[in-house]
């Protein structure tokens, strides 16, 4: 499978800084995951398996607190890390070529809270992994990590170029590409069928582009009251998954 999709290497200018207890034991738990250096209280860093050659830094909970935004809860531990290494879309298709777990492509979602919560439901419902564009996503950080609360270092995440010619590649790999929108005529139990399913979501407020809805196979809703207009998306991601997974 040709290597499509996939983001240039930009580099980064500063390495992320996590926080909290789940975000830093996910991440020093990581093979995958380089650990620079860590910060933390006495009690905190006690209960942590560190390796000796990472560098350690005793700190007290007012100057934790100024290496975290404001009222950041870092519960006694942050971590400086290098970003994970970057997916090819290829790559992740294939690791799940032979099963039926689903994948999340997000549109221009670009609020840390939402795509971590994301990343924590998809880790949850045993999602394959995410899909974003490169441009109009949130970078790693640590309050990414803090809404995973851990799913960071497990779910893979890959950033593409062009969503669209990377919705053509999951298509081939044989996924079902059901867009979410509160305009479509069918639920989503209605549009799943059996297939291997691909759920697509717009960003917060705009919903899909056009193009990426001309991009899926089928548009469906959640069946939601009218009470409400719409669902947070990292709400309604959430509900996708977990009807996938009832089917």
């Amino acid at each position: 499978m040709a290597r499509r999709g996939h983001r240039p290497s930009t580099g980064t200018a500063n390495r992320p800084k996590f926080w909290g207890r789940h975000p830093v034991t996910a991440a020093l738990a990581n093979p995958n995951r380089t650990v620079r250096k860590i910060w933390g209280t006495r009690e905190a860093l006690a209960s942590l398996d560190i390796p000796s050659t990472l560098p350690v830094v005793y700190a007290d909970v007012a100057d934790l607190g100024r290496l975290v935004p404001s009222d950041a809860p870092h519960q006694g531990l942050v971590a400086e890390v290098e970003p994970l290494e970057e997916m090819w879309l290829a790559d992740l298709l294939i690791a799940g070529k032979d099963d039926q777990r689903p994948l999340v492509v997000l549109d221009q979602v670009t609020d840390p809270h939402n795509v971590g919560a994301i990343l924590r439901s998809a880790a949850a419902f045993d999602a394959l992994g995410i899909v974003t564009q490169d441009r109009h996503a949130p970078p790693e950080s640590g309050t990414v990590a803090r809404a995973a609360s851990g799913a960071l270092e497990t779910v893979p995440w890959c950033r593409v170029v062009n969503l669209a010619r990377a919705l053509e590649e999951i298509a081939e790999a044989g996924f079902w590409r059901i867009g979410l929108t509160g305009h479509a005529d069918q639920t989503l139990a209605q549009a799943m069928g059996t297939q291997r399913i691909c759920i697509v979501l717009g960003a917060e407020g705009e919903g899909m582009r056009q193009n990426t809805e001309a991009h899926c196979d089928e548009l469906a809703k959640l069946p939601i009251s009218d009470k409400v207009e719409s669902l947070n998306v990292s709400n309604a991601a959430a509900i996708a998954l977990y009807a996938v997974a009832a089917r």
